[in-house]
């Protein structure tokens, strides 16, 4: 089963930021990791707080992004800030996502207790403008080192979709595409 894990960046959306949030969880969007590392803690809260109001509203899981106080039971950090969470801050949470960069990356995360990872950049990509991907084979190493489900990320379309999940990736994390459709729905069906 593949899955795609919507990640935000409100600074792409053509349209109201919370109204993109909305829109994604009507048309099934299963996860919502609220990225947005320019706000300030209480702006981050306050933001949270209205998007997981939405992702409950809909029964789309609400992760949080960096900013430990506002998660309840699922965040997402890089992996330098996982290594400095203690034991018990990281058994608080059901869902610990973490980035990962490189097969090392991957094992750590999982022995520090993160319950997926999100692997790249995979292909080339605004976001990472200059940068080459590190290709599908990455994807594939990645995916054997650990035993925990592993998202591809960076550049990831309905058309290379398949390419990152024959190589073992059990879904993919999207952002501009996800922050830019015009039709939510007809965009995730594109996944499928």
């Amino acid at each position: 089963m593949s899955e795609i894990l919507c990640v935000t960046n409100r600074k792409l959306c053509k349209i109201d930021f919370k109204t993109k949030i909305e829109r994604l969880c009507k048309a099934g969007a299963k996860s919502i990791i609220l990225r947005e590392k320019d706000l300030s803690l209480k702006e981050y809260m306050e933001l949270a707080f209205d998007v997981e109001k939405i992702c409950l509203k809909y029964g789309s899981l609400f992760i949080a992004h960096s900013f430990v106080p506002a998660a309840k039971n699922a965040i997402h950090v890089p992996l330098q800030k996982l290594e400095t969470l203690t034991e018990a801050e990281r058994k608080r949470f059901s869902v610990l996502g973490s980035s990962v960069h490189s097969v090392q990356d991957a094992v750590l995360a999982q022995r520090l207790g993160a319950t997926y990872l999100i692997a790249g950049h995979v292909f080339e990509t605004d976001c990472k403008k200059g940068l080459p991907g590190r290709g599908v084979d990455f994807i594939k190493d990645v995916a054997k080192s650990v035993s925990i489900p592993v998202y591809a990320i960076g550049g990831i379309t309905s058309d290379n979709y398949e390419r990152v999940i024959k190589a073992g990736a059990y879904g993919a994390a999207v952002m501009s595409s996800a922050m830019t459709a015009t039709d939510e729905t007809d965009f995730l069906r594109s996944f499928a």
